[in-house]
């Protein structure tokens, strides 16, 4: 079997969208000198045989301990990008989703830590104090132009 580089592959990935009035939520993103650099929805990959939609489940799930309720979607985004000087592809399941009454409620921010044990912080961020000059970046780009209207 033929292993291909991390580069070359298309991941797939399915992310969330959780609103808290026009907020949305959003893990933070550093650069290698610890300064906010962007936000990026909640979610990861999908695995082999699994669903875009369960797989946004499972992710909140697991990063964060809140079993979500999917209320639409997907909206469908492709992203070539480059991370850390190498190419990157990704297809994104986006999913509009529901938390349980009173999840999280009065927190500004949810501290959690991923598989490989990295921790990360969520936050709500009005999507339109991001991508501006001085401000941090909404991660995947371009899905600032599909929460328009939003």
């Amino acid at each position: 079997m033929t292993t291909l580089p991390k580069s070359s592959v298309i991941r797939v990935k399915a992310l969330g969208l959780h609103w808290r009035d026009s907020r949305l939520l959003a893990f933070e993103v550093y650069d290698h000198e610890g300064r906010l650099k962007g936000v990026r929805p909640l979610g990861g990959s999908v695995e082999f045989g699994e669903t875009a939609r369960d797989a946004v489940v499972r992710e909140f799930k697991e990063e964060i301990g809140v079993e979500v309720s999917v209320l639409g979607g997907p909206t469908v985004l492709e992203n070539v990008f480059v991370h850390e000087g190498q190419s990157r592809h990704e297809i994104l399941f986006i999913f509009d989703l529901a938390f349980p009454q009173g999840a999280f409620e009065g927190q500004e921010r949810i501290r959690f830590q991923e598989d490989d044990g990295t921790l990360l912080v969520a936050a709500w961020y009005d999507p339109r104090e991001l991508d501006i000059d001085g401000g941090p970046e909404l991660y995947p780009k371009g899905l600032k132009s599909q929460l328009v209207g939003r």
